[in-house]
C-alpha cells in the first residue's frame, strides 16, 4: 500500500553518455534529462514516484523531476531518468509570474 509518511532516496547521478549507450537507454537520454541510480543495491523510486523531486545539495535545492523508469524500477540497465529543472529555469520562472 501507499506510505502516510514522505520518503528519500539517496541517490546518483550518472553520466549521460553512459546512459545513452546501447545498452542502457539508447540514445533517448536528451541534456534536459537527469539520469541516477539509487546509491544503494536494489533502491529505486517505485510506480507512483513520478513527478516528485529530485533534490540535491547541503540547502536542499530542486534539481529534476522523476520523469520515468525501465520497466522493472531496479533493472540497472534502465536507470531512472529526471527531467532537469536547471535545464528549464527560465521557464520556470516565466511561468510562475
Amino acid at each position: 500500500g501507499l506510505s502516510p509518511t514522505l520518503q528519500e532516496l539517496e541517490v546518483v547521478v550518472l553520466d549521460a553518455r553512459m546512459c545513452n549507450n546501447s545498452r542502457f537507454w539508447d540514445g533517448g537520454i536528451t541534456p534536459t534529462m537527469i539520469c541516477f541510480q539509487g546509491q544503494h543495491k536494489g533502491s529505486a523510486p517505485s510506480k507512483g514516484d513520478s513527478g516528485g523531486p529530485l533534490v540535491c545539495g547541503t540547502r536542499a535545492a530542486v534539481a529534476g523531476v522523476l520523469s520515468f523508469t525501465g520497466r522493472d524500477n531496479t533493472d540497472p540497465l534502465k536507470p531512472p531518468v529526471a527531467t532537469s529543472a536547471v535545464k528549464h529555469k527560465k521557464w520556470i520562472r516565466r511561468t510562475l509570474r
